[in-house]
């Protein structure tokens, strides 16, 4: 029995050897993925790429300038379209006003031509005291001097006129009107050709 436990020693001792060595040669040469400290490694798997932070910081900020940027534009354009509409606030009733002025003009041209001093005296104060009230709000007449301004006139006859140039306004149908820099509506008039 003595014997067996001396074979079964040495048996052990020799095992323990060949684990050695063969740890000692793993270590000196890692072909099968286990390192010295007998974990596995993975040699197979490629290394995850490098992440460039300073390069996503830069882009990052360059997109929040961007959107800050686009914010303020925004903001901007609002305060401006707000400006636009309260100096144009007038323009509606101003427009609805031209056809009671229309009228009024209308009635003028039929009181002097039955030679009602009375009615015309009456109707040109009132059109005159229309016209200060709508220029002090900024509504004025369209000037319908001797020369034809498309950005301003209505052209919608030509008429032979001897005694004006070619493409002089010879006769107003009906006023224009431009409210500050808008123009409420065109003249409508006739304009001279002479061929």
């Amino acid at each position: 029995m003595n014997k067996e436990v001396k074979m079964t020693d040495i048996a052990l001792e020799a095992e323990k050897l060949r684990e050695q060595e063969a740890v000692g040669e793993n270590a000196a040469h890692p072909q099968n993925g286990i390192d010295e400290a007998g974990e596995a490694r993975q040699t197979s798997e490629p290394k995850e790429p490098q992440i460039d932070y300073q390069a996503k910081f830069k882009e990052a900020q360059d997109l929040y300038l961007r959107t800050h940027a686009d914010f303020e534009n925004a903001k901007k354009r609002l305060e401006k379209d707000k400006a636009m509409a309260l100096e144009y606030a007038y323009e509606k009733i101003a427009n609805d006003l031209l056809p009671v002025i229309d009228t009024l003009h209308a009635a003028l041209k039929s009181a002097q031509q039955e030679g009602s001093e009375a009615v015309c005296q009456g109707l040109e104060l009132t059109l005159q005291k229309m016209h200060e009230v709508l220029a002090k709000h900024g509504i004025e007449c369209v000037e319908c001097d001797l020369e034809f301004d498309p950005n301003l006139h209505n052209a919608i006859m030509q008429v032979q006129a001897d005694g004006q140039e070619e493409g002089q306004i010879v006769e107003v149908f009906q006023k224009g009107y431009k409210y500050k820099e808008r123009l409420l509506r065109p003249a409508m008039v006739s304009i001279a050709k002479n061929n």
